[in-house]
């Protein structure tokens, strides 16, 4: 009764928990929140210091006593407490302008599709103890789809591929639930490794993941470029320990995530391969859609278009499809209520 007569005063959220960012939609307002999952804690206090955009500038800059972690590994929660406190922060943050002394908010989340039923409860439970009344749980995928204006709930076949930071997602949705999918641990993350490897063999040269990021965003690509493109690439060099820099082009980095866009691409063709004939003659038709942060990296859709000989093309926005998607379930509550993976409360209660 108390829950929900505070709701009244609370504003309904739709949150993407991603390995990168964790976005949040407020219901009528939009994207509010668009921040690194990144907590700065003091070990010898146990106090966070930061948590966000300034808790990511701490990365790689310690001292011993100050951590700063992703509580978010592949989309799934690797510490409790941390990411508990990370969701409350951004609850409070969203409710600050409000009147909501204490704010208890609807819920709605995506979550991985490969997710395990424990890894699902603390999703749940972080959610409930960082203040929300009451926690939906949707497929990420689904909400990508949704966010993409994707007619899920139509007797259709539909494809999307979402390449975010710590996975990659494919799956043919139909009939509002997904029919076939396939998890990679291939993503945003692994490219990012790859151009340190290639930096280390190629050049001795150490380089951090900041620096590979920036890299893969300013001249990485999957398919030949009109206009090549070059960046200067500093790290420390492996045989005298000293700063060195060199100058790399999009070929040489395109070299160097080659072995990730070409697992994204097998895999895409395992999931078409398993893929009931009728449905594949839909997405012949209409085509595959590509979201998350990965779909910017250039030329990645006309390099599955050539492996797959199925037209392509990027979503708008792919980077907030997902938190956009958990948004207009918000406003639709009945279709939310009928895609929503039952909570493990009532798994439960029917055991």
């Amino acid at each position: 009764m108390f829950n929900n007569l505070l709701g009244h005063f609370s504003r309904d959220l739709g949150i993407d928990l991603g390995t990168a960012n964790t976005k949040v939609f407020v219901k009528d307002k939009g994207l509010v929140i668009n921040e690194p999952s990144v907590v700065a804690l003091n070990m010898k206090t146990g106090q966070i210091l930061a948590i966000g955009e300034d808790a990511k500038k701490m990365l790689g800059k310690t001292p011993p006593h100050i951590v700063a972690s992703r509580p978010i590994v592949g989309g799934i929660i690797s510490d409790f407490e941390v990411t508990e406190k990370m969701l409350k922060y951004f609850i409070d943050k969203v409710h600050q302008e409000g009147f909501t002394i204490l704010p208890r908010p609807r819920v709605v989340i995506g979550i991985p599709l490969d997710i395990t039923e424990v890894e699902r409860k603390a999703v749940e439970d972080a959610a409930l103890s960082a203040g929300a009344r009451e926690v939906f749980l949707i497929e990420k995928i689904m909400a990508s789809a949704i966010g993409a204006r994707l007619p899920i709930s139509d007797a259709v076949g539909n494809i999307i591929i979402d390449v975010g930071e710590g996975t990659t997602e494919i799956a043919v949705i139909a009939l509002s639930g997904v029919v076939n999918w396939k998890t990679l641990r291939v993503a945003g993350e692994e490219m990012n490794k790859n151009i340190i490897q290639y930096a280390r063999d190629v050049f001795n040269l150490l380089l951090g993941e900041k620096i590979a990021e920036d890299i893969k965003i300013k001249i990485g690509s999957a398919s030949e470029l009109k206009e090549p493109l070059t960046m200067e690439m500093r790290g420390r060099d492996l045989l005298t320990g000293l700063p060195k820099s060199v100058t790399v082009n999009d070929t040489q980095i395109r070299e160097a995530l080659g072995r990730s866009v070409k697992q994204i691409i097998d895999g895409i063709k395992a999931t078409l391969e398993v893929t009931p004939p009728e449905l594949l003659a839909d997405i012949f038709e209409r085509g595959m859609i590509l979201t998350g942060g990965g779909a910017l990296l250039r030329g990645l859709d006309q390099a599955i278009t050539r492996a797959t000989e199925i037209p392509v093309r990027v979503a708008d926005d792919p980077v907030t499809c997902a938190v956009r998607g958990t948004g207009l379930l918000l406003e639709n509550i009945p279709l939310l209520r009928e895609i929503a993976i039952p909570s493990t409360q009532e798994e439960e209660k029917r055991r």
